[in-house]
């Protein structure tokens, strides 16, 4: 199975009022990574000192970066097609899609799952499921944490696990075998015309 593990680092917590600071992707096959993706984004409002304590991106570092909106392109060609995967998904979901809303820009058209949920159905019973956690548990090998692409790597790993893991039970994997285990459909990011990005100008 060919997807991509992604991730993004942010102002805060709150989509349309906070703004993405860092963009992260890897595209796997199977259980191996094949290409990285990471960019740097200037969010136009300041970098609280509690968001660079926890993803260490200062104001000096994103000061001459490019905007979402010339970001927005090149991740949705890295991703292409592709099935997209994040950890707690509902979150980097809803940062991208206001972005998306708001400038009707070009997306990824593959569905996004939750390696969250999944983990919860997938190994229940561990202490919590947090991304760190998983990490540890399994032995993946890490390095830090809270850097977009670093962490779509460790999603990747985690996703790929828990693949291979509902194989050996003999479980399905498709999409429709992933959503009914979890209960829910995956989310899907809106597809606006090229029409619609031309109104912008």
């Amino acid at each position: 199975m060919e997807f991509i593990a992604f991730d993004l680092e942010t102002t805060g917590t709150t989509p349309n009022k906070d703004a993405i600071v860092e963009i992260g992707a890897v595209r796997f096959q199977g259980a191996k990574p094949e290409v990285g993706f990471g960019k740097l984004i200037n969010p136009r409002i300041p970098i609280p000192d509690d968001a660079s304590k926890v993803n260490g991106i200062t104001n000096e570092m994103v000061v001459n970066a490019p905007f979402i909106e010339d970001v927005l392109d090149e991740f949705t060609d890295f991703c292409g097609d592709l099935p997209l995967v994040a950890h707690n998904a509902s979150f980097d979901f809803k940062f991208l899609l206001a972005d998306i809303n708001r400038l009707s820009s070009r997306a990824p058209t593959g569905f996004v799952f939750d390696t969250l949920s999944l983990a919860r159905k997938v190994f229940p019973g561990l202490a919590n499921y947090k991304l760190w956690t998983l990490v540890r548990h399994f032995e993946f090998p890490s390095g830090t944490f809270h850097r977009a692409e670093e962490d779509s790597m460790y999603c990747g790993m985690l996703f790929s696990k828990i693949i291979e893991t509902i194989q050996l039970r003999g479980g399905g994997i498709s999409m429709a075998d992933l959503s009914e285990l979890v209960g829910k459909k995956p989310f899907q990011f809106p597809q606006f015309s090229s029409t619609d990005q031309m109104d912008l100008f």
